[in-house]
């Protein structure tokens, strides 16, 4: 753990003790168990933001992806009567497929992160509108699938499914980004993507990959969320989901200036993030507030993160000139000056 992310998880634990206080309902198992099921579902979808945003990118339509693939899904199994174990895969090649979409608009036709998922923001939401002509999915009554249900929204000794899975996947996703060549390469180009494409690194493929990487967590997202819900309305299902993944990787350390952040951030970021909207149930205050609380924190995330910045810039430029006086000590004597005449 890095320092941040020692400091995240001491947050958490000061701001769980004080929820407990006031409220001590929050210690009840049941709570506990949902606050971890939507841990479970939110830390997937912001582990696929972080890997973009550690590109110096954004991603701003997993909220509408959710939305067009949990629809999607929810159609083959419910009512085309495809078997789940091949909705499943087909979902997220679909969602990986559009993750390569955005990475190729974007390296290949030099287009900006922002304009080319807004815009796909914009289109899934219509998509998945157009798909159920503006009704809702859902499963008929007595429909059941108990293997997949399970797996998506069941509980293992009281430890919701989606929580554990989180954990799986968090898990390979720090291999990958920490212990690999491949989340070396990601930094580089976070930090600095013309001086990565200088030193030999393929950035545009890199780049592209990490948009796979999102598309393809957020379509596992999006069958998780479904089977969660059970009925998808397609103009609000996923709505501002973006935000809840932007707020946890900025939360957990990410900069979105790039190059910067931890898995392990993203997940406490998560956690957090979670808490303080069970902060806000408990305690009485209007839903109405969920987003100024969203709000609020991203905008305490990045004054952090801009103040840390600055704080170590400050560092090293006394490093530097601590090194260069140790190199070159000042004997008291007064340095030459060639005589001009």
């Amino acid at each position: 753990m890095i320092k941040k992310d020692l400091g995240l998880l001491l947050l958490i634990v000061v701001v769980g003790v004080v929820v407990a206080i006031i409220n001590p309902r929050f210690l009840l198992p049941i709570n506990l168990a949902n606050t971890a099921n939507l841990i479970g579902l939110f830390g997937i979808l912001s582990m696929g933001q972080a890997f973009v945003i550690i590109t110096g990118g954004i991603e701003l339509s997993v909220g509408s992806l959710v939305a067009l693939l949990g629809v999607l899904f929810v159609d083959f199994i419910a009512v085309q009567y495809m078997p789940w174990t091949l909705a499943l895969p087909l979902i997220l090649l679909l969602g990986a497929v559009i993750g390569a979409v955005h990475g190729w608009l974007i390296t290949r036709l030099n287009l900006q992160p922002f304009v080319v998922t807004l815009c796909g923001l914009l289109i899934y939401r219509g998509a998945a509108r157009f798909y159920t002509a503006d009704g809702t999915a859902g499963f008929a009554f007595g429909q059941n699938f108990p293997e997949l249900e399970f797996l998506t929204a069941g509980r293992l000794y009281g430890i919701p499914s989606t929580f554990i899975a989180m954990v799986f996947i968090a898990v390979a996703m720090w291999l990958v980004l920490h212990r690999s060549v491949f989340g070396r390469y990601l930094y580089a180009v976070g930090k600095n993507e013309e001086a990565a494409r200088y030193s030999g690194i393929r950035t545009d493929r890199l780049v592209m990959t990490a948009y796979v990487i999102c598309g393809l967590l957020t379509a596992l997202s999006a069958i998780y969320f479904a089977m969660y819900t059970r009925s998808i309305s397609p103009a609000s299902h996923g709505q501002f989901y973006e935000l809840y993944a932007i707020a946890a990787a900025v939360l957990g350390g990410f900069s979105l200036r790039g190059g910067e952040g931890s898995i392990v951030g993203v997940v406490l970021g998560t956690v957090l993030l979670q808490e303080l909207q069970n902060l806000v149930n408990l305690l009485g205050i209007p839903s109405s507030l969920n987003f100024a609380v969203m709000g609020g924190v991203i905008l305490l995330g990045v004054l952090i993160d801009q103040q840390w910045h600055s704080i170590r810039a400050k560092r090293r430029l006394v490093s530097a000139a601590r090194q260069a006086e140790s190199r070159h000590p000042n004997d008291g004597t007064l340095p030459l000056v060639a005589n001009r005449d």
